[in-house]
């Protein structure tokens, strides 16, 4: 009995430490417009990050999203300023949806970056063993 106990103990506690060394990575996809969506994104980042400094978290924005990130159009500007200063949280725009939407990377937030293409980022991503979340309600 007690060498049962003994083995279970030692199989929960490996499966513990295994949990704790999993990276914390993950890849938000945000295409809407709409800002509870952008408060949401950020509520989450903020959340993560406190909780886990380690976390590397990516916000990649095309569709409709990109007031998120538009110096005159955000809702959310300091908060994504103050976010990208951190080293494991970057925000990354298409540059595909810039151009269909005429936007120009001087109208970005700073710390915002771009990346040719924002699917392709979120599959590399996902590629990569990131997790993915779908920002939306």
């Amino acid at each position: 009995m007690k060498q049962m106990f003994l083995a279970t103990c030692l199989i929960f506690s490996a499966i513990i430490l295994y949990a704790q060394s999993v990276p914390y990575n993950v890849v938000f996809d945000l295409t809407s417009k709409d800002t509870n969506d952008h408060k949401s994104v950020v509520r989450w980042l903020n959340e993560i990050s406190k909780e886990r400094p380690d976390a590397k978290l990516e916000v990649v924005l095309y569709g409709q999203s990109l007031d998120m990130i538009r110096k005159d159009k955000s809702v959310v500007a300091p908060a994504i300023e103050q976010l990208t200063q951190n080293k494991n949280v970057t925000v990354k725009v298409c540059a595909i949806a810039m151009k269909r939407h005429g936007i120009d990377s001087t109208q970005l937030l700073r710390g915002v970056s771009m990346v040719p293409d924002g699917i392709y980022e979120i599959i590399t991503k996902q590629k990569e063993g990131w997790g993915y979340i779908k920002a939306a309600h």
